[in-house]
C-alpha cells in the first residue's frame, strides 16, 4: 500500500476512502481565497459502481490499495462482459462494461493491456499511454494544409470520434493518447 496526495490524483488512480476502494473519474483543483486550494474529484465505488462528487483540502493525503498488475491481451466482448485472457496461463477473465467504461472507445482487439487485480480479482485496466488507430471516417483533407490548430472530427477503427489536424485522411494511422483522446500525430506509412 502506498500513500497519495491530492496533487498526484490523476485520472484512474484508485484509492481508499471511507473504508472502500475508490477510482477517480475525474477531479479538478480550484484556489478559495485564505482557505488554500479545494480539490474536487469524481469518485467511482469499485465495488458497487456507484459515483459521487467530493470536496478534499489541497495536500490531503490517502491510502492507495495493494493492486497486482497483470500483462492480459484483450479479446472481445459481449452483451455481457468485456473478455481477457491472461498471456502465460490462457486463463479467460470477463470485466463487466461499467469497470471499462470510457476505456472502451481506446481498446482493440487482440491488444495488450495491464489488468489491475485485488485480492485475485481484476477490478480495472490501464492502456498503454498511446495507441496507434486507423482512420475509418473524416471529410476529405485539405491539399497544403500540413500545420494548422484547426482541426475536424474523424472517426477512428474502434468508433470514437477525436479531432485531428486536417490533413488526417481515411486509411491514415494516427497515434492517440488514451488518458485523454487527444491527436497526437499521424503514423509514417
Amino acid at each position: 500500500m502506498g500513500v497519495v496526495d491530492t496533487s498526484r490524483f490523476y485520472k484512474g488512480i484508485k484509492i481508499e476512502y471511507e473504508g472502500e476502494m475508490w477510482e477517480i473519474t475525474e477531479y479538478s483543483s480550484s484556489k478559495m481565497g485564505r482557505q488554500g486550494a479545494i480539490v474536487t474529484a469524481k469518485l467511482k465505488n469499485i465495488i458497487t459502481g456507484a459515483v459521487q462528487e467530493k470536496k478534499f483540502r489541497s495536500g490531503e493525503t490517502f491510502t492507495t490499495p495493494e493492486l497486482q498488475r497483470k500483462k492480459m491481451q484483450y479479446l472481445y466482448k459481449d452483451d455481457i462482459a468485456f473478455h481477457f485472457m491472461d498471456i502465460e496461463t490462457y486463463e479467460q477473465f470477463p470485466m463487466n462494461h461499467d469497470v471499462i467504461g470510457d476505456l472502451e472507445k481506446f481498446m482493440k482487439e487482440q491488444q495488450e493491456v495491464d489488468v489491475q487485480l485485488h485480492e485475485g480479482d481484476p477490478i480495472g485496466i490501464e492502456l498503454p499511454t498511446s495507441v496507434e488507430f486507423e482512420v475509418t471516417y473524416t471529410e476529405p483533407g485539405v491539399k497544403g494544409d500540413t500545420v494548422s490548430s484547426t482541426t475536424k472530427p474523424a472517426t477512428i477503427e474502434t468508433g470514437a470520434v477525436i479531432n485531428v489536424p486536417l490533413f488526417i485522411d481515411n486509411g491514415d494511422k494516427i497515434k492517440v493518447d488514451t488518458r485523454n483522446g487527444n491527436y497526437l500525430e499521424r503514423v509514417k506509412k
